[in-house]
């Protein structure tokens, strides 16, 4: 997959979180994803359509959440509740839209549906497309959560 397709993922994902949380996640090597084991317990899933058909999953530990969702909103979390669950949602939907603003200055058009958030531990998350899944690991604060993305060849 083009680096041109990866990388608004991962400065839109820099972008939110450093501006909504006022935390800095550090980005890991991305690499190819050979399962459909999500790599959290909370993940949040948007469809893509338009110059290609793709999908977007961010999957964050409980602990990785909870640290975000804690910092946006001045409170403190140690567990997921619907306050966390509606963030991710949120957070999926804020960087799909940010990585969605870089593609368009670049000429490369895509519309978004609505996130889907999929809880529990050991979930698994099934790819609309048939091209490969990129992996984008962060931590944040020593916490981990990954952006997943894939686009039809």
């Amino acid at each position: 997959m083009k680096s041109e397709y990866i990388n608004p993922f991962l400065k839109g994902t820099v972008n939110v979180i450093s501006m909504m949380a006022m935390l800095t996640p550090i980005a890991g090597k991305p690499y190819l994803k050979k399962d459909k084991a999500a790599i959290g317990d909370i993940s949040g899933v948007i469809g893509m359509t338009g110059h290609k058909r793709g999908s977007v999953v961010l999957s964050f530990s409980s602990a990785a959440i909870c640290k975000i969702v804690g910092s946006m909103l001045g409170t403190e979390y140690t567990e997921m509740n619907d306050d966390v669950k509606d963030a991710v949602g949120e957070l999926t939907n804020m960087i799909s839209g940010d990585a969605r603003r870089q593609l368009a200055e670049a000429g490369i058009m895509f519309e978004a549906g609505i996130p889907n958030i999929v809880t529990g531990p050991n979930h698994e998350i099934e790819s609309i497309t048939k091209g490969p899944v990129v992996a984008i690991p962060f931590t944040v604060e020593g916490h981990a959560f990954v952006v997943e993305a894939s686009f039809d060849s």
